[in-house]
């Protein structure tokens, strides 16, 4: 009888450790969503004059402020302020599973990573905090990588030609072939390494020299802000060249630009545009968009992930 009874116990314990594996995995999925979707809405309109700034052939160092802001009051004026939120319903579909996926996958390989190398219930060392973060960008991109290039083509075209994301799917495999909704792939995939590896490794890294410096284990909210504006500056700032590849290739079949390869396409923004006006346009624009936007969400997804393990405790108190 003493065997059976430690047996049961043995069997309860692994069904509550999957139990609440399942609701972690489900509680990073929940704020990860929720993180992304605030936090695009909030630079919709920012996001949307650098796509354009990218794409453009106009030669415009840095994407100067006086540029954006009269772009966005053309916009305004032309067609109604909430034309600058054109795309957002593409972005919202490809950004609420882009975010859940990257932010639990991140949770996920940081316990991989920690059981990896010896370091399960710590802080992780550098290296697997990058590793983590990259790894996590790299599935989120592979999985929702087409409804990033339809949000680009929605951004670029006027409302006459892609009247709805399903439109869009449409037209693009009639016109130009299924293949072409991974257009871009290459570069995608090549910036996402340096940008989510060095945001997640610098908010996490800011984080733990917070709580060694101020004996506080939680940041404020603002502090969180800060952190994640400063990871989201560096990590866009390293991967921009190729971002702005990405657009590049992403929207060739509306520019009337036949860009086939990362090198091509890199090629040609040079000879036509040159190496820092080319490569960098609309650099300054992701300076006022890129660290709001990650600094809304790494923020949105750590206040979500506290709001529900409370949430959990209270409706579980025995635990």
């Amino acid at each position: 009888m003493g065997n059976g009874v430690k047996e049961g116990h043995v069997g309860l314990r692994k069904e509550n450790g999957e139990t609440q594996e399942k609701k972690s995995i489900l509680n990073s999925l929940i704020s990860g969503a929720l993180a992304g979707a605030v936090s695009k809405t909030a630079v919709a309109p920012l996001d949307r004059t650098k796509i354009i700034f990218q794409v453009s052939l106009r030669r415009i160092l840095f994407a100067p402020f006086f540029s954006a802001s009269h772009l966005i009051s053309n916009f305004f004026s032309s067609f109604r302020f909430l034309s600058l939120w054109r795309g957002n319903s593409a972005t919202m579909v490809r950004v609420i599973p882009y975010a859940a996926i990257q932010f639990c996958a991140h949770e996920e390989y940081k316990q991989l990573l920690g059981s990896y190398y010896g370091f399960q219930g710590k802080t992780l060392t550098p290296l697997p905090r990058f590793l983590a973060g990259s790894m996590a960008g790299i599935t989120a991109a592979m999985v929702t990588y087409p409804l990033d290039l339809v949000r680009a083509r929605m951004a670029v075209t006027p409302k006459e030609m892609y009247s709805n994301i399903v439109h869009v799917f449409i037209r693009i495999s009639r016109e130009e072939g299924l293949k072409t909704l991974y257009r871009g792939f290459a570069p995608t995939i090549l910036g996402v390494i340096p940008y989510a590896g060095l945001s997640f490794f610098t908010y996490e890294s800011l984080k733990k020299m917070h709580a060694d410096h101020s004996g506080r284990p939680q940041p404020y909210p603002v502090e969180r802000l800060l952190f994640g504006a400063c990871a989201g500056l560096i990590g866009q700032s390293a991967s921009y060249p190729l971002d702005v590849v990405r657009r590049r290739m992403q929207t060739a079949g509306v520019t009337g630009h036949a860009y086939s390869t990362i090198f091509l396409t890199m090629q040609e923004i040079i000879r036509e545009e040159g190496l820092v006006r080319g490569l960098y346009k609309g650099l300054s624009m992701n300076w006022v968009k890129g660290p709001v936007a990650v600094g809304i969400s790494f923020t949105t997804f750590d206040l979500m992930q506290i709001l529900l393990r409370k949430l959990n405790l209270h409706t579980n108190p025995e635990r």
